[in-house]
């Protein structure tokens, strides 16, 4: 069964549809909104609603025709959003406010541990609370795509800080995600959690799904989805994901 015969196309959005953080760029859009026209498509990252409405709808062209073929899975598949001529939240995995204390106390400490300095300039929050995910961005969350790049490339010091943090938290899912950050959610819920509720919402089978991603690798954010048993084809950037998605398209 080739990619396109497939019922849900699932992408990820930084590295995948768009740099880290950055919006989706015209010829992405509109690429996307041809591919609404005849399938079902859901997005699924680490960022929050608010980044999804910023990074990716709000760079769709046109109306809002075309959404109720969208699904939208923010903070790491731990909540989903379908149109219902609004916006409607399906489900959120949020976090107990002891839950979050907890993963804040341990950053802290694991932080400290890695003897982690605080760039002299940073932008936007470093920790966020994102309900349903709390994430530490090295660089504060807004930091330029280039800034975010450079600082981390080969993903060595966000593993060891995912990994000091892991000791202390096993009860939690830590994951490195985006190009500064660690992601942390309740334990098993992660873009393969994502997959599997999609499963059940729409009623489709695996083999009807394929995921895009930039970071399948293991220990990717991504790597969850291959557990699922959905095909996933492995992208290296936003001109990638263009030639896949219009090679889809007829």
């Amino acid at each position: 069964m080739t990619a396109y015969s497939k019922q849900l196309i699932i992408f990820d959005l930084d590295g995948t549809l768009t740099i880290s953080k950055s919006p989706m760029d015209k010829e992405t859009a509109e690429l996307v909104v041809k591919l609404l026209q005849q399938k079902k498509v859901a997005i699924i990252s680490g960022g929050g609603f608010p980044q999804f409405q910023t990074q990716f709808l709000a760079q769709l062209p046109g109306t809002s025709e075309n959404y109720d073929n969208l699904l939208l899975m923010p903070t790491s598949g731990t909540r989903l959003f379908v149109w219902r001529g609004n916006w409607v939240e399906q489900y959120t995995e949020n976090l107990l406010p002891n839950e979050k204390q907890r993963i804040m106390s341990a950053l802290d400490t694991a932080l400290k541990i890695m003897k982690y300095e605080q760039p002299a300039k940073i932008y936007g929050p470093l920790i966020e609370d994102r309900g349903s995910q709390i994430t530490f961005s090295a660089l504060g969350q807004s930091a330029p795509a280039d800034i975010k790049y450079a600082w981390d490339p080969t993903r060595t010091k966000r593993e060891r800080l995912a990994s000091v943090l892991s000791e202390r938290i096993p009860e939690f899912e830590v994951r490195v995600g985006g190009a500064t950050s660690i992601d942390v959610t309740k334990r098993g819920i992660n873009k393969g959690y994502g997959i599997r509720k999609l499963e059940q919402f729409l009623k489709i089978d695996s083999n009807d799904i394929v995921f895009v991603g930039d970071a399948l690798f293991y220990g990717g954010n991504d790597f969850p989805a291959k557990a699922t048993g959905v095909d996933c084809i492995s992208v290296k950037g936003p001109d990638d994901t263009k030639q896949l998605i219009r090679s889809w398209l007829p």
